[in-house]
């Protein structure tokens, strides 16, 4: 090949260089993400995990997500990045304490005395009831409640992941179709579910939140929500 037809070749193949923003920068810029995952999340937390580690594992998920996503940081990025920051921090959780035997065992205890009041009181007991059933303080209470969530919780992270993964002409068919399977499995559910998922994860509002904002209890809301979750995975 003759010197102008290698500049040419050159020329048409070399792409622009994308204009990054450093560790720092990007920090900067992206840590209402950081904020955000961590004023949902923090809930679900108890004594587990401080507020200052849960922004640390946060900001180095931001960073990983950044160094993985192609392409400039637009709107998708926000959405990789954001999904991929909570995923971190519901990953320490599960690490340090939320081992699936002990979140079975909480679950099943809870359950069977919320099943036991429903039939001693003829009908749906209040989550003071049940927290004085059990023993428990209410913080005590509503941090059984939220581990009791937290593998329903994390398997419809993953699955609202469908379709955030960095563009690769590869898979995108198959992403695109998985992410439309998942938007036909919601409508499956009835309205209080699609409304409690949307709570949740669109406008942010934790259990309690939901609860006064439906006139339900807290129990209640965090078995409808393991219920929407579970009939998701069956549809998927």
């Amino acid at each position: 090949m003759n010197l102008d037809g290698q500049l040419a070749y050159q020329t048409v193949s070399e792409e622009p260089a994308l204009q990054r923003l450093s560790e720092d920068q990007l920090i900067v810029q992206y840590l209402p993400l950081v904020k955000r995952a961590v004023l949902q999340l923090r809930s679900h937390c108890g004594a587990m995990l401080s507020l200052e580690d849960m922004e640390q594992i946060g900001m180095m998920a931001l960073i990983e997500s950044s160094r993985r996503y192609p392409g400039e940081f637009d709107n998708g990025f926000i959405s990789f990045a954001g999904q991929r920051i909570r995923g971190a921090i519901l990953d320490e959780l599960r690490r340090q304490d939320w081992r699936p035997r002990p979140v079975r065992q909480q679950a099943h205890i809870l359950n069977d005395k919320v099943r036991e009041l429903s039939r001693t009181l003829g009908r749906e007991p209040t989550d003071t009831e049940v927290a004085t059933g059990l023993g428990l303080s209410p913080e005590a209470y509503r941090e059984s409640l939220y581990a009791t969530q937290a593998e329903s919780m994390k398997s419809l992270d993953e699955m609202l992941t469908i379709g955030e993964q960095p563009a690769d002409k590869h898979n995108e068919v198959e992403r695109f179709m998985l992410k439309k399977t998942l938007i036909k499995a919601m409508t499956k559910l009835n309205e209080r579910e699609q409304l409690i998922l949307s709570l949740y994860y669109h406008h942010e509002l934790n259990l309690k939140e939901i609860a006064l904002t439906l006139g339900l209890t807290e129990t209640r809301i965090c078995q409808l929500h393991k219920q929407a979750v579970a009939k998701l995975q069956s549809l998927i």
